[in-house]
Formats: structure tokens, sequence, C-alpha cells
């Protein structure tokens, strides 16, 4: 009988743990990923200008469905970063106003803020977030204090990237409703990993990718807008969609204008139920609540070799499949990860949060007892020869 690595396509041999960066997709879903884009090819106007929004209606809704989110309020996009532009770009922020972040956020979506606050005059606040994490309650609490009269705009990840905290979003979207704030949550890290209810998470936008821990193929994301708020959204592109009122074509002038951007390769998107449907059919939440006990475990070895004390209090929902493993001061870090690569077939990212390297950990279905072995060993044999 197969095992879960049987039906991935990874490299047999490679270590692999940074499933958090790109996601990989399994076989089955890879060939009806590949079965779109035969439907496509072999007759292209009759895909593109005669089937393919029912496709995608068909796709958002089993989307919906999985996400516990209506399908008028999905649009698909590539990816989060896209998702967070499309959004930062349609508010009319102005000079004074504020955009406030944590010091966690993913590089390329805190680069979009930037750019966004010189072509405004708004500011960017980042309220640092101290870690280990002790609560939730505190989280907030550190969090807010960088609210002011000012604060336009939250933006924060659901998982960071970095860091790979879990944020308490739900109870700080809930202050920000109330004090008139508007909320973006980057959820590149949630969709897969956790189970999510998004409209529960009380975000105005809420973008998440499906190609990483859902392993849907790359390229397809989704950007959650409240049907409140969608008035506010105007197309990163414009084109065809752009103020086509055609109701038989589009549900509504948010869809369209996100959704029909001419000729492109939709198979990606189409092919998330097939992702959604490989999960449910092997028993996902099982696999989940395996590989956080594997990462629970690595944390503790990691630590011991080490010294450090984690990052997060054990088994409180800070963390998930994916784990940052604070590590000593090494000299030459890129060559500390080549090292762990050439020496020992280790794929798994180095980071440096505030001025301190970690291990970014990811655990998937397709991982072992025996990768998080192999790691254990290889960081055994180097961390003494490159401190």
């Amino acid at each position: 009988m197969p095992t879960l690595k049987d039906l991935f396509l990874l490299d047999p041999d490679i270590v692999f743990l940074n499933h958090g960066s790109f996601g990989a997709t399994p076989r089955p879903v890879f060939e009806v990923y590949q079965d779109w884009q035969r439907r496509l090819e072999r007759q292209p106007v009759q895909f593109l200008a005669r089937e393919l929004m029912d496709h995608l209606r068909a796709a958002r809704e089993a989307l919906g469905a999985y996400l516990h989110a209506p399908a008028a309020d999905l649009a698909f996009v590539p990816n989060v970063t896209v998702g967070v532009n499309i959004v930062a770009r349609s508010l009319s922020l102005q000079p004074g106003d504020e955009i406030l972040t944590t010091d966690h956020e993913y590089g390329a979506c805190d680069n979009i803020w930037t750019f966004v606050s010189q072509q405004t005059g708004a500011t960017v606040v980042r309220q640092p977030i101290a870690l280990p994490a002790v609560s939730n309650d505190e989280i907030v609490e550190q969090f807010w204090q960088g609210v002011t009269p000012r604060t336009r705009v939250i933006f924060l990840s659901h998982i960071t990237s970095t860091t790979a905290l879990h944020l308490p979003i739900e109870g700080i979207c809930q202050r920000a409703r109330e004090a008139g704030i508007l909320t973006m949550v980057d959820g590149a890290h949630g969709p897969g990993q956790i189970p999510l209810d998004v409209p529960g998470t009380g975000a105005d936008f809420y973008s998440g990718n499906c190609h990483k821990w859902l392993c849907a193929p790359k390229g397809s994301g989704f950007l959650y807008t409240r049907p409140e708020r969608q008035a506010l959204i105007e197309p990163l592109v414009v084109s065809w969609g752009w103020g086509d009122n055609d109701s038989t074509q589009h549900e509504s002038q948010y869809l369209a204008n996100l959704q029909w951007s001419g000729t492109r390769d939709y198979s990606a998107y189409l092919s998330v139920a097939a992702a959604i449907d490989f999960q449910r059919e092997h028993g996902w939440d099982a696999v989940r609540a395996r590989c956080h006990a594997m990462a629970r475990d690595a944390i503790k070895r990691v630590g011991e070799l080490t010294g450090l004390p984690p990052l997060y209090p054990d088994d409180r929902g800070f963390y998930h499949q994916m784990a940052s493993l604070p590590l000593p001061p090494i000299t030459d870090v890129p060559a500390f990860k080549a090292r762990l690569y050439d020496e020992f077939r280790i794929e798994i990212p180095i980071v440096e949060w505030n001025g301190r390297p970690f291990l970014r950990l990811s655990v998937q279905g397709y991982n072992t007892e025996v990768d998080i072995d192999a790691l254990v060993h290889a960081l055994g044999d180097l961390l003494p020869q490159v401190g």
C-alpha cells in the first residue's frame, strides 16, 4: 500500500522540510491540474470564452464550502502577495494615515505597504510582538498599543512566515471593527494547516494560498472580501471584466474586476477542489495532528542540542505544522544552510528575525520521524563547527 510520501512528486533523495515556502502537490492533484491544461489546449475558444466562468464558479463554490465563506465573496488570485497588492492599492490612503502591522510580517507583503506609504504619504507602524509567546490576550494587548487615532488599516498574518506564530486575529479584528479600522489578513499559511472559518475571523479582507498547505498547484490563491467592503476593491490589472455588468457572465462587479483577465492558464484555480478532495480522502485532520507531534518533537530535540528555549509554550495553539527553532549565533548563515543541503541533503530555510537566526521547520504529510532524525543528526554534527 503506498504511503503519503509515495503520492507526492518530491525527490526521494531529499529530506524536504520546507513545505512552507512553495508547497508540494500530490500526484493525483497534479494529474487533475494537467487534465485541465489539456482541456484548455484542446479547444481554447470553447474553454475560455464559453466554459470558463462556469468552471470558476464551481471551483469557488468548492473553496467556499471549505472556508465556510460564500463563493460570491471569493476571487481567485495567484498568491497572497497579489491579494495584498489588490487591497493595499485600492484604499484611498492620505498623508497622516497609519497602517499598523507587526514586526513578524513576510518581506514581500511588508514591501507592499512601504510602497503604498511612499505613494500616498501614509505611515507604516510596525508594532513589536515579543517572543516567547505567553497568551493570546497578551499578544492582542501588545499589538493594540500601536493603535492611534490615525490608524486607518491593520495588516497582520494569520500564521507568520518568519516565526510561524499563530496570531489571535479574531480578537484583533473584533477590536478593529469596533474602532472603525479596516483589517487585512495575510493567510498564506492558513488554508490546509488549520481549520478555517474565514468570515468568522472578522477580517474585512483575507487572502490565502491554496498551493502551500492545501497542496493545490502553484499559483492558486484567493482574496475574500466582506460584502460591504467589495465596492472599495479596484482591479490591479484593468482588463475585459472592468465595467462589465453582464450578470450572465459575472456574479458581481467585484468578481468581474478580478477574475477575468483574458488569456492565461486558469488550471491551478480549477484544481483547488481536487486538492480539497485529496486531503479529505486521506484523513487530513489526523495527518495534521501527526505532523504537529513531529514538529513538537523536533522543537524539543533541537532545543536540547542548542540549549535555547522554544518560541512557544507547548501545545497552546501558537504553532501547528510549521515552527521556528532558535539557533545559536552562526558566523556564516548562507554557508551553514548550504552545508545542510550539500552534505546532508536537507532542504530547510534558515531565517533571521530581529538579528537572530532560526531554522524554519515545516512538517507535511509526506514527512516521517526519519526526517526529523536526519535533521537532528545534521545539526549535532554542524553546529559545533559553525558557531
